[in-house]
């Protein structure tokens, strides 16, 4: 598939609005957003950042998605490349992800395995910064990076873990990377071809699957009477609060905010949120970084009762699992070890943690438009 998306040049007027937003305060709706103890647990986590970044930018780590990552953690406090407290920090990330960026404009350098996955990830976080400045580099390599997403989607508009188009996609975890990565080139200006939004809407909505139906086998019943999720693969396999999340957030991006499956699974949500707890000697986010990372997502997009009641509760158990002691290596950290672990885990969990305490922020793009009706088309 030959992908067309509209040359940098052409985003002027774009850019310069989104600068001119990302460049204010914070924009939180009141104390019950950003508390006292919020605020200083995200500064210390972004201190652990700085103070663990290293010459190359890239905290010892080789997924380009988690190095980009690192960089989102700064972006959503208001930290621009070259500019404010952690500006440095924030330029050598993403010096970091352009330099290792491969000449077809895939953004992994790790095992191949991990292509779409740090891809979809460098992807979603370059074109944040596209939208927030106005440096001519990141131009070319995320236009070439946005080709390779489409040129790679699946017949059946899914992905797969290696940059390669096949018959069938792997599974939702890749689906979710590609829609932060296509929705954010909307964002910050640049057209997507609609016959891959179109596809994606389609694979995504196959991974719901109702409770107590295997799809393709069996009495079929009515899916919205019963309850449901959205799981790792098509027919059910590992239906997790995870997957739950990334559903949501894929509907979402993509436009189809009255989808009657984002219910299903906010309930999915809300009931994995209920009576979070946090040990605080362990330093681990109470969820995996994994989940936190796209359950505040999927409740921030969803908004209204959802946002207002289970965004505390996640913030909270956040703060309270943070390492607070005196040493340069634990204080501010998260740690995380499902995915991976020694330093890249703390890079991944400190960088999730500090990404959803500044989310009511609203620096970034990605928090800060409306509803794009042009993309509520495809049903």
């Amino acid at each position: 598939m030959q992908s067309t998306f509209t040359p940098a040049i052409v985003l002027a007027v774009c850019l310069a609005a989104c600068c001119a937003a990302g460049a204010g305060t914070a924009r939180a709706e009141g104390d019950w957003e950003i508390t006292p103890d919020s605020r200083q647990a995200l500064d210390r986590g972004l201190a652990w950042l700085a103070r663990n970044q290293g010459s190359n930018g890239n905290w010892d780590s080789k997924d380009l998605g988690l190095v980009s990552l690192g960089a989102l953690a700064f972006l959503a406090d208001g930290h621009m490349p070259g500019r404010g407290q952690y500006g440095t920090n924030v330029e050598q990330a993403l010096d970091y992800v352009l330099r290792n960026a491969k000449p077809s404009g895939l953004l992994n350098v790790a095992d191949g395995h991990r292509d779409m996955y740090n891809h979809g990830l460098s992807t979603f976080v370059l074109g944040q910064v596209f939208g927030m400045t106005n440096d001519p580099r990141l131009g070319p390599a995320l236009d070439r990076a946005l080709k390779l997403i489409a040129n790679t989607q699946c017949d059946d508009g899914g992905w797969r873990y290696e940059a390669k188009r096949a018959k069938r996609g792997n599974d939702l975890s890749l689906a979710v990377m590609q829609a932060k990565a296509l929705r954010s080139a909307v964002d910050s200006g640049l057209e997507v071809p609609p016959e891959v939004i179109e596809l994606a809407i389609k694979s995504v909505r196959e991974h719901y699957t109702p409770k107590g139906e295997k799809r393709g086998k069996g009495k079929k019943v009515d899916e919205r009477a019963v309850p449901g999720q959205f799981t790792y693969s098509v027919g059910g396999g590992n239906a997790t609060t995870a997957m739950a999340a990334a559903g949501v957030v894929c509907l979402q991006e993509f436009g189809q905010y009255d989808d009657w499956r984002i219910g299903k699974n906010m309930e999915v949500i809300s009931v994995a949120l209920k009576g979070l707890a946090s040990d605080p000697r362990s330093n681990k986010l109470p969820l995996d970084a994994y989940t936190t990372y796209y359950v505040g997502q999927a409740i921030y997009q969803r908004g209204g009762d959802s946002w207002h009641t289970l965004y505390p509760k996640l913030r909270d158990a956040i703060v309270t699992a943070q390492g607070r002691l005196s040493d340069q290596k634990t204080n501010g950290v998260w740690h995380d070890d499902r995915r991976v672990s020694g330093k890249p885990g703390d890079l991944y969990a400190t960088s999730v943690g500090c990404f959803i305490l500044a989310m009511p922020n609203r620096y970034l793009p990605i928090l800060q438009e409306g509803r794009i009706d042009s993309l509520k088309r495809f049903q």
